[in-house]
């Protein structure tokens, strides 16, 4: 794709409304030096310096869609903790509406802290409990969906195994966006087997694209285009969710899209440098989507989507990339 095609399509993506249902998480960072082991164990003394705090899991996703559309919802279980309010703050800076968050004073709100010094991650701490939604917590987020289908452009469902997604919220979820014409995306969980009838993309990396299909994990052949186990696996996940593509992301090797009505497409990997693979699937789930939103082919989201996530994987932390990123990114070639 030239730089041209992308502006054609990227012109549409501020006049777009998306919907991000999925676990929520607070992601903290803890940065620090390393000038000493400890005295009490082999390991070593982290010299706190600062500490960051960025929305994490179907929040992260909703983060990277907000650098470029007009409007994003995100659905998802917060508690009514101090987690939850500096999540709602931190979602409030970046514009993202929380009209649909579902509050719960039983529930906690789930954080993922990394401990990070000469920017290497030392530890990651998760405090989170696994938990869905009840009958009458269900009922109030389709009332939610109901108010806010027909106003939007597209849904991502992005599963981070925590417990939110249950067959029953998906179908609902689903059922309803189809009946309105909307554009559907998810990211899946490996243990969390759902199905995904009447989406349009799915998309697992690698190591779930395997899994999921019952498939012993094999080393990654080059070029992917001759990787047959993974051939197979995308093929036997095509007919096991019916789906109109898969998007398999493989990390270094960039990109496959299965597509109902043609060959297996790689798109080969854009990072220069990678510093920090946290949230990459995220922004290519997020690029992905918002580019279709817009008119793109599958073909052509997923070019996008994999170039957006060359740019976020070289930054360290959950980090989100720019339209003034993306652009120039097809301006170098």
């Amino acid at each position: 794709m030239n730089r041209a095609r992308f502006q054609q399509i990227a012109t549409r993506f501020g006049n777009l409304k998306l919907l991000v249902v999925g676990d929520l998480i607070l992601d903290e960072f803890i940065w620090g030096k390393v000038r000493r082991i400890s005295p009490e164990a082999p390991v070593p003394v982290v010299e706190v310096s600062r500490e960051t705090y960025y929305p994490g899991g179907a929040a992260n996703v909703a983060r990277n869609l907000r650098e470029f559309a007009g409007q994003i919802h995100l659905l998802g279980l917060v508690g009514c903790d101090d987690h939850a309010k500096r999540l709602k703050t931190l979602l409030d800076g970046e514009q993202i509406q929380p009209d649909c968050l579902i509050a719960d004073s039983e529930y906690r709100t789930i954080v993922k802290t990394r401990i990070i010094a000469h920017h290497q991650q030392m530890v990651r701490v998760d405090r989170e409990e696994k938990r869905g939604l009840t009958a009458t917590q269900i009922g109030e987020a389709l009332r939610k969906l109901d108010a806010l289908i027909h106003g939007i452009d597209g849904i991502i469902i992005e599963d981070y195994g925590k417990g939110l997604l249950t067959q029953e919220l998906v179908d609902a979820i689903v059922s309803r966006a189809r009946a309105a014409g909307k554009i559907v995306t998810v990211d899946p969980n490996p243990g969390n087997t759902l199905a995904w009838n009447g989406v349009a993309t799915i998309k697992p990396n690698r190591s779930e694209a395997f899994a999921t299909a019952g498939k012993p994990h094999s080393e990654p052949v080059d070029p992917p285009t001759r990787d047959t186990a993974l051939l197979e696996v995308g093929e036997a996940l095509m007919r096991r969710w019916n789906t109109e593509s898969l998007l398999v992301t493989l990390g270094e090797q960039g990109i496959m899209l299965f597509h109902r009505d043609n060959s297996p497409f790689h798109i080969p990997a854009q990072a220069r440098e990678v510093f920090d693979v946290s949230g990459a699937g995220d922004t290519v789930i997020a690029l992905f989507t918002l580019s279709l939103c817009a008119g793109a082919t599958p073909a052509e989201a997923a070019e996008i989507a994999n170039r957006a996530s060359g740019i976020v994987v070289g930054k360290l932390g959950t980090a989100k990339v720019s339209y003034e990123e993306l652009s120039a990114s097809f301006e170098q070639d």
